[in-house]
């Protein structure tokens, strides 16, 4: 088992970038080596790992359910709170019914099995939709209008739907018992009962979801019982962990739409918690990715997408272009989306990967006649469309999408970091660099410490090189030397090395030192549009207008 691990990080990581180097997604690195090592071709995976494939899977996208609740905009939801409702019900619902009356063409299912199908078929991949549209609200694409948010509670809330519809149309081709129940002289069958448990399991979901937000405020952020990032997020990963098993034991509420309600209320609850958690998780996503698609290409049963390729093909077109474009148009009517915004829908809602895996072989296992079609088209599907979507929710939000302001508080924004740190060979350098040093390891940011020559002082630079080497000999940096005027050098550099900020020495030549600042300090206070740091000699550090944060 361990030797599987080892190749499914090791392996899995370093394809995915491989993937990425190609301008490819890495997903589809990853899947790739799952297919490899997978029993299909390789076989070099534990069966112990196989074995626990489906619960790793889950913990994964849990993972990815709460990133997507810590990012969603409470304001952006409530102005366009109907369109996310309908891109909840609509497109997944239409995708399901369109396959399903195609399989019963193509594969001469009855409706039951084709519907069965379609609720497969028509889930959305939470795994791929939801770093999609984070990656998307951390760059401004579409947050104005709150476009990613209505897409992620969309995806949370059609999963929901089509998951209900799934197991009960299992029971029913499975010759289970599926009763209903009587309420006086009112009975209502399993079918009649749907819209009912739909509300039922949607809203207990939002009402466990904000219950857990409760419950880690009040133990992370009130009686204080971590100490850092690292046990924040395992106490919170375990609970919404908790969460989803407990939604299969006690079928009563959505597990996956509790957790992704716990990320929103905690936003609404505290704020300072929701940030150091969104970071927590950010990281544990890096691994639980490799994992969730890892597992996924070696779940796909090759040998039986050869005889059902094209009719598989045809049906996903079928189901994409037809049911759910119909839904997104239905979705979005009244809406003060564009055009070029409702069809950005197609790349963005359209993926599949998480539940197909899930779900594709559960009715060959159960003897429902057909399920060896059904497990082949749902491997189809994720082969297509899991990498597709991935490549072109990025590829075409610029062309499609407007991009906004981005909001700090409710992603993670992520941005490299560098520090100008100008300095001469006189006593002040060792502040600066001290001070550079400071903020970079803070910040983990890279350091450009610019020498600008006035003088000729050869042992000055060299005692000085060998103390930049020193101060910052656990920070990324790179010394640079020029000539030239002192402070349009040092606005052009910082320009050229993309700086976020500029740190300076108080310069001057006069008994006013203590008052004045030097020439040069003052010059870039008053012309650079980046923030200015102006270290002393006893590190007093002068107003500037913004440290870096």
């Amino acid at each position: 088992m361990l030797s599987s691990i080892i190749a499914i990080l090791l392996l899995g990581f370093f394809v995915g970038q491989i993937a990425r180097r190609l301008k490819l997604p890495a997903l589809v690195g990853m899947v790739l080596v799952g297919i490899i090592l997978g029993p299909q071709v390789g076989d070099r995976l534990s069966p112990d790992i196989l074995a626990l494939a489906d619960d790793l899977r889950t913990m994964a996208v849990m993972v990815i359910l709460m990133k997507a609740g810590l990012g969603l905009d409470r304001e952006k939801l409530k102005q366009q709170g109907s369109v996310a409702l309908r891109l909840g019900f609509l497109p997944a619902s239409l995708e399901a019914i369109a396959v399903g009356l195609m399989a019963m063409v193509l594969f001469q299912f009855d409706w039951a099995t084709g519907l069965m199908l379609g609720c497969i078929i028509g889930a959305e991949s939470p795994a791929v939709i939801v770093p999609g549209m984070l990656r998307l609200k951390s760059l401004g694409w579409g947050v104005e209008k709150g476009i990613p948010d209505s897409i992620l509670t969309g995806s949370a809330l059609s999963d929901v739907i089509l998951l209900l519809l799934f197991s009960l149309l299992l029971s029913f081709l499975a010759q289970e018992t599926a009763t209903g129940i009587t309420l006086g002289n009112v009975s209502l069958s399993p079918l009649q009962l749907l819209p009912l448990q739909v509300v039922v399991q949607v809203s207990l979901g939002i009402l466990v979801g904000w219950a857990m937000a409760r419950i880690l405020v009040s133990l992370l952020a009130r009686q204080n019982w971590s100490q850092n990032g690292v046990q924040d997020a395992l106490v919170a990963a375990n609970l919404a962990l908790f969460l989803v098993v407990s939604a299969t034991q006690l079928p009563i509420f959505s597990g996956y739409l509790a957790v992704m309600g716990t990320g929103f209320f905690l936003i609404e609850l505290d704020a300072p918690l929701a940030r150091r958690l969104r970071g927590s998780f950010d990281g544990l996503w890096t691994i639980a990715e490799i994992f969730l698609f890892v597992l996924l290409g070696a779940s796909i049963e090759l040998s039986v997408l050869e005889s059902n390729l094209l009719p598989g093909l045809a049906l996903l077109a079928v189901g994409t272009l037809i049911g759910r474009s119909l839904g997104w148009y239905l979705s979005t009517l009244g809406s003060n989306w564009t055009n070029r915004e409702k069809l950005f829908l197609l790349p963005a809602n359209s993926a599949k990967a998480t539940v197909q895996a899930a779900l594709g072989a559960v009715p060959l296992t159960q003897g429902i006649a057909g399920g060896e079609i059904i497990l082949a088209v749902a491997a189809l599907s994720i082969l297509v469309t899991a990498p597709l979507g991935a490549w072109a929710i990025p590829t075409f939000a610029p062309k499609l999408l407007q991009q906004g302001e981005v909001d700090p508080t409710k992603v993670t924004v992520n941005q490299s970091l560098t520090i100008l740190a100008a300095v001469d060979t006189s006593a002040i350098a060792k502040s600066v660099l001290t001070k550079a040093a400071e903020l970079a390891r803070r910040n983990d940011a890279k350091v450009f410490v610019l020498h600008i020559i006035e003088l000729e002082d050869p042992p000055g630079v060299e005692h000085l090189r060998a103390q930049t080497k020193q101060i910052l000999a656990d920070i990324r940096h790179q010394w640079i030397t020029t000539e030239g005027v002192v402070p349009e050098q040092i606005l052009r550099i910082a320009g050229e090395r993309g700086a976020a900020e500029i740190i300076i020495g108080k310069r001057g030549h006069s008994i006013l030192d203590d008052v004045l600042l030097g020439s040069v300090s003052q010059y870039l206070l008053e012309t650079s549009v980046l923030p200015v740091m102006v270290v002393g000699s006893e590190e007093k550090v002068s107003p500037s207008p913004a440290p870096l944060s």
